[in-house]
Parts: C-alpha cells; sequence; structure tokens
C-alpha cells in the first residue's frame, strides 16, 4: 500500500497571504513598521515560490517602504516577475516607477 504524501506548503502559503495582506490592508497597522516587517516575513516564501500576488505585494512592500537599494532592487525583480504573470497591479507600479525616473 502506498501513501500519498500531502504538502501542507498550499495552505500555509494561503494563509501567510491571507495575514499578510490584512496587515497591509488594515488603515491602523499598514503604517506600523512592525507589521511592515511581519508582512514582509509572511510573504517572502511564497513570493518565491511564485505565488503572483504575493510577489506583487512583496513587491509593492519592498519598494515603498524599505531604504536601501538590495531590498528596492528585489521588490522591482518581485514586481516584473508578478506583471509578466499580468497582475495589474504590478503592471500599474511598475509604469509609474519608470515614468518618476524619467521626471
Amino acid at each position: 500500500m502506498k501513501f500519498l504524501s500531502v504538502s501542507t506548503s498550499a495552505p500555509r502559503a494561503l494563509l501567510s497571504l491571507r495575514v499578510a495582506g490584512w496587515l497591509l490592508d488594515n488603515p491602523r497597522l499598514r503604517r506600523a513598521a512592525m507589521a511592515q516587517r511581519l508582512a514582509g516575513q509572511l510573504l517572502k516564501q511564497p513570493a518565491r515560490r511564485g505565488v503572483v500576488e504575493a510577489q506583487s505585494r512583496l513587491g509593492l512592500l519592498l519598494c515603498q517602504h524599505c531604504g536601501s537599494h538590495r531590498d528596492r532592487r528585489i521588490g522591482q525583480e518581485f514586481l516584473r516577475q508578478a506583471a509578466r504573470a499580468g497582475d495589474p497591479r504590478a503592471q500599474q507600479a511598475l509604469t509609474g516607477e519608470a515614468a518618476s525616473f524619467l521626471s
């Protein structure tokens, strides 16, 4: 008798995505540095695994709220990946970012 291995990463990724979304969408919490840091940690694994919404949210978070060039570069790459997958929020962020570099 063979046993099928059940992956628990998909439900965990969905839960972390929902919690991170709640932290970033909550008007009171979204400005807190600790909430942003926690949301970033929650989004990191799903974004690396290719979850488009996580890539978009993490890319925006890194580009808008992190001061280092390294974090900004990583955020731009996540935004590019999400935009290639068709995420409108990432596409808008990249075109707006390109316009801000030109002016």
